[in-house]
């Protein structure tokens, strides 16, 4: 499949997979869509390791990189950053977090290792700009292919920065008037990132966000995102006039996936209406699989979420102790487990090689653009 997409990437199929850990990345680059690591959940150095083994893997062919450099945060002394938005965090937001680590049996942490996207201070303030610069830095010094931005448009630096190494610039928008902002920036590819993603996702559907996309894009390619994790749903992107997709839930049905076992397994047991779009994670609306936490959090009387990147250092430490926990056997961290995942997660039948995935994701997309053709010239040679 050639398209708009693929001719600016140097890709053979107009598949980008999104994800956070570096071995779904290099297979979906290795079967030749385009690999695109959630750099946000590694400090610099984490970073620059990870960026390299990519590179080891992928023999040659492109990855990128994603970032969450919001346009609004909480502030705080550049001195002293993580210390300064700690101590904005109201004591009843601390209280009601303990009481519910308590109450559902949650023992004190005993290893203070963190798996990538788990939450550390460091890495949670390193959503503020200057967190983000430093990321950045390791990033311009590796030859990715395609640099993208959620939550707002990137910073103008960003952006020249990639045009000068003759990077792709990529930004998620969740509504035509974010993709109005982001042409006025120069983004080269825009992302129709409907709610049924998982993540941080806006409200308007996917079918319905994506010809708007397009229409206002121009010459620019658009990637559909949200509730695509099958070759009928790319077919039915291809259609809306997109020139390839965007798929980040899918990958967590794969072994490469970094989410703790215990997390996949309630994946599998999950169906579509078993996601909430909500801030209580991070701050900002973002759909994740629903459990007790949020059943906890959204009873009469517990305090109202807090803005980025304060809820997230807030829930730090208790997704830690939550992930060991469930991994020991303990049944309340089991009920309380929850990650980001979009809807497609009613589709998840077992765990398999992340090349798998893609592999049957083009093909299936390919057999159904064939049916769809056919389907086309019959409907043709009837009018005639």
């Amino acid at each position: 499949m050639r398209t708009a997409l693929t001719e600016l990437l140097g890709i053979d199929h107009p598949l980008v997979g999104f994800n956070r850990s570096p071995g779904v990345v290099t297979e979906v680059s290795k079967a030749g869509g385009l690999g695109v690591l959630a750099a946000t959940a590694y400090t610099p150095d984490e970073l620059d390791a990870q960026l390299t083994w990519i590179e080891q893997q992928v023999g040659g062919r492109p990855y990128g990189v994603d970032l969450l450099v919001p346009e609004k945060v909480a502030a705080g002394d550049p001195a002293d950053l993580i210390a300064s938005l700690r101590a904005q965090i109201p004591a009843e937001h601390q209280a009601f977090v303990d009481s519910l680590l308590e109450k559902y049996g949650i023992p004190e942490a005993q290893d203070t290792t963190v798996a990538p996207g788990g939450g550390r201070d460091e890495i949670m303030a390193s959503i503020n700009s200057d967190g983000a610069d430093a990321l950045l830095d390791v990033v311009f010094s590796h030859p990715i292919a395609l640099i993208a931005n959620a939550l707002g448009t990137p910073p103008p630096h960003l952006v020249a920065q990639a045009k000068t190494a003759g990077i792709v610039v990529a930004a998620l928008v969740g509504q035509a008037k974010h993709a109005v902002r982001q042409l006025e920036v120069g983004v080269d590819v825009l992302i129709a990132q409907g709610t049924e993603a998982g993540g941080h996702t806006g409200t308007v559907a996917t079918t319905v966000l994506t010809p708007e996309i397009v229409d206002l894009a121009g010459d620019k390619p658009v990637l559909a995102a949200g509730g695509i994790a099958s070759g009928r749903q790319m077919a039915a992107a291809l259609a809306l006039g997109a020139s390839g997709v965007w798929c980040g839930s899918v990958w967590l049905s794969s072994n490469e996936d970094i989410t703790p076992l215990v997390v996949k397994e309630k994946f599998l047991d999950a169906s579509s209406a078993d996601t909430v779009r909500s801030p209580l994670r991070t701050g900002k609306p973002a759909r994740q699989l629903r459990s007790s936490y949020h059943d906890e959090w959204e009873r009469p009387g517990s305090p109202s979420p807090l803005p980025m990147p304060l809820q997230l250092m807030l829930a730090n430490e208790a997704w830690n102790r939550i992930d060991a926990a469930a991994a020991d056997g303990n049944d309340g961290a089991r009920a309380l487990e929850s990650f980001f995942i979009g809807q497609v997660v009613g589709s998840f039948g077992r765990l398999r090689p992340a090349g798998e995935i893609a592999a049957e994701i083009v093909a299936d997309c390919e057999r159904r653009l064939i049916e769809l053709g056919a389907l086309a010239a019959t409907a043709t040679g009837a009018a005639r």
